[in-house]
Parts: structure tokens; sequence; C-alpha cells
């Protein structure tokens, strides 16, 4: 799954542009142009809903991609805001089989060759404490981080910033190629259970 998301926005015509600011996702405004579905193993349901993206997984996994390039040295500081029903219960990251979350914002770092690709993605974990880092178990070149844990805030909207060039040169020791996109993903297909998320515009942008 993670391989073909990370493919799928790892060839770029365009070159950064020297910008203080990117709206990447304007769910608000009713906006989803830009954004393409890249479906894996059934298909999430993603519509706009009230001005924000609603995400509905019942044993699916498919994601949403916007394919971009931008200098992250400029523009350190990805914001958003998401809300989930719950978290998975299943979820298990050390396995295959449990590496499902009930939202996922993915960062995507294209490389001169496939195999040296590298992603962040940002979780609304259950077991995987908030803060906590692990390696995907799909690959080592993605790096699972969990900004929110737990039921606790579940239901309530969360606002987010994460300084994606620091996260970057700290997991993988090295300068960030050009960052080649962002993805939503909402999945439930390793669990086979149901999830429901809501997702609130994304910026990236200066810090």
């Amino acid at each position: 799954m993670l391989n073909n998301l990370i493919l799928a926005v790892a060839i770029l015509a365009a070159s950064a542009s020297p910008v203080s600011e990117i709206a990447v996702g304007r769910f608000s405004q009713g906006e989803l142009s830009g954004w393409t579905d890249q479906p894996f193993k059934g298909k999430t349901s993603y519509t706009l809903d009230n001005g924000y993206l609603k995400a509905h997984s019942v044993n699916a996994g498919s994601g949403l991609i916007k394919k971009f390039s931008a200098d992250t040295k400029q523009l350190q500081k990805l914001s958003w805001s998401w809300k989930i029903d719950h978290t998975l219960q299943r979820e298990d990251i050390a396995t295959k089989k449990g590496d499902d979350f009930a939202a996922r914002i993915y960062v995507v770092f294209p490389r001169t060759f496939f195999w040296r690709m590298r992603a962040i993605n940002y979780v609304w974990a259950h077991k995987l404490p908030k803060g906590g880092e692990a390696p995907s178990p799909y690959t080592a070149n993605s790096r699972i981080i969990a900004v929110e844990s737990g039921d606790e805030k579940a239901g309530s909207w969360v606002h987010e910033e994460r300084n994606i060039y620091e996260d970057y040169r700290r997991i993988f020791g090295e300068e960030p190629p050009l960052l080649g996109g962002v993805a939503i993903m909402t999945d439930t297909d390793d669990t086979h259970d149901e999830a429901t998320a809501w997702y609130g515009d994304i910026t990236l942008s200066a810090p």
C-alpha cells in the first residue's frame, strides 16, 4: 500500500516556487482541485461535508493525493485540523495486519530512485502514544509519528502543526529533497474495521 502511495507522487514536472505559503487543501471553500484518488484495497469514501473533507472507511484503504513541489527549507510548517469518531483498537504498528489509522496525513519526498523515496506520516493513533514514533511495517523509508492518540479527543476538532523540515532531518539524518506531495488517508483494510474522519484545510507555510 505505502509503496504505491509514494510512487503516485514520485514524478513531478514542476519545480519549487519561492512562495511564503501553499494552500494544499481548501476544503472550507468546497474545493478539491488537484486531489486525485489512489485506491489500494477497496475504497475509502472522501466527500466534501460542510466545509470539511469527510472520510469513511469500511474494511478499505485508499487515499487522496495532492502532487506539488516545494522546498521545505523555506516552507517548513505543515498545519491542518482533523476530527475522528474513534480510533482503531486493532491497530498494531509492529505488523502489516495492524497498519491502519483513523486519520493520516502523509508528506512524501521523492528521490532519483524509487527505493530511496522517503515519507513521514502523521497519524491519530490508538496504541502508539502521542509523540511516539515507529518505522512503517512496510518499509523503513517511511516513519510514523503519532500526533494524537486515544479517544479522549474523539469527536472534537484538533488543530495540528508540524515542522516537516526538522522532522525529516531528525528522522533520516540528511537534508530533505524537494517535497513531492501531501496525501490524506483513512484506512481500515488491514484491521477489517470501520472509521470516519474529517479533515480541515491544510497549509504549508514558512515557520
